[in-house]
């Protein structure tokens, strides 16, 4: 309730009500309405920039985001140490593995290509974090994309190793007659004199001299192709088709252990020592061929030999003396 306020009127010496004017009344409500509007504004503003209004439901939805957001965080961390690892993967992939096998390395640009075309994140934009969640998705999809690219690439190194594994195993690698059992390496690869005509003549293999009846070991795993003596001067011979573009021929043989088209491993008894055929005494004459050329046999006896072993048998095969064939 407003005070009533009175003056003093000496005229009629009393106490008389003063009347407020119209005008003034209408001022003093402006100013109060105007006074509570600017108040009421501040106050709206402080209440909206704190959380003195906020519903327990909103409450939760900030407390999700900002796990939402460290959650990217860590999973930023976790996808840099993945691309280390990877990166450390593929490193050794073109410059250890695929550079054994002989393979090609996988360029740089195709295991990091990212996905052109259309807009495969569109989906992800309009929200308040769309670039932080389209950057987090490019980035795990180009992960994606190299990991299977090197998980193809591990699958081709794993063929090209078990095809190299079944190439050293064919490849004709030891001697065919075992050292304690030769009498001496009687003639080398190259040009010879020959036994029957005394002309020079080129011998395409190696003579081992021993007893007839020695035992005969293939040189290398395989296919027996032939074993007969329907080769002139060979006599009785064997051929093994090792696969891979080599052939190896066991000459003047005094019998056959093995039959045509019988499967055999390194190591494998094959045949016996003789001097059947083109031959001046007991020995066995040993050819490798490579893609239909006869090649030195002397450069594939790493799995039998010594360092002194080889450095005598080398010393032997260059002499050029007369061939027993």
């Amino acid at each position: 309730m407003s005070k009533v306020k009175y003056f003093y009127d000496p005229d009629t010496l009393s106490y008389r009500k003063i009347e407020p004017k119209k005008s003034r009344r209408y001022r003093n409500l402006s100013l109060f309405l105007l006074g509570s509007a600017i108040f009421g504004l501040l106050g709206l503003t402080i209440i909206l920039n704190t959380s003195i209004l906020n519903t327990p439901r909103e409450l939760s939805l900030q407390r999700e985001v900002k796990n939402y957001e460290l959650q990217f965080e860590l999973l930023g961390k976790k996808m840099e140490q993945m691309e280390q690892v990877l990166a450390n993967i593929e490193d050794r992939d073109n410059n250890i593995y695929r550079l054994y096998f002989e393979a090609n390395p996988i360029p740089e640009e195709q295991r990091r290509a990212g996905f052109g075309g259309v807009n495969r994140y569109k989906s992800l934009e309009g929200f308040n974090n769309s670039e932080m969640i389209t950057g987090t998705t490019k980035r795990m999809d180009i992960i994606q994309k190299q990991m299977v690219i090197q998980s193809k690439s591990l699958d081709e190194i794993t063929k090209l190793a078990a095809e190299k594994e079944k190439l050293l195993a064919a490849i004709p690698a030891i001697q065919p007659i075992s050292n304690d059992k030769l009498t001496r390496m009687a003639s080398g690869y190259g040009w010879r004199s020959d036994p029957f005509t005394k002309a020079r003549k080129m011998h395409w293999g190696m003579d081992f001299t021993s007893q007839k009846g020695t035992p005969i070991y293939a040189s290398g795993g395989g296919k027996v192709s032939r074993a007969d003596n329907n080769s002139s001067g060979y006599g009785k011979h064997i051929r093994i088709d090792h696969g891979y573009g080599y052939i190896s021929l066991y000459g003047h043989l005094s019998n056959y252990n093995v039959k045509a088209g019988q499967r055999v491993e390194r190591g494998d008894l094959i045949g016996f020592v003789g001097s059947t055929g083109r031959s001046e005494a007991p020995h066995l004459h040993y050819e490798v061929w490579k893609d239909g050329d006869r090649i030195n046999p002397i450069n594939f006896y790493y799995g039998s030999l010594t360092a002194e072993e080889f450095e005598n048998m080398l010393k032997y095969a260059t002499q050029e003396n007369q061939s027993l064939d």
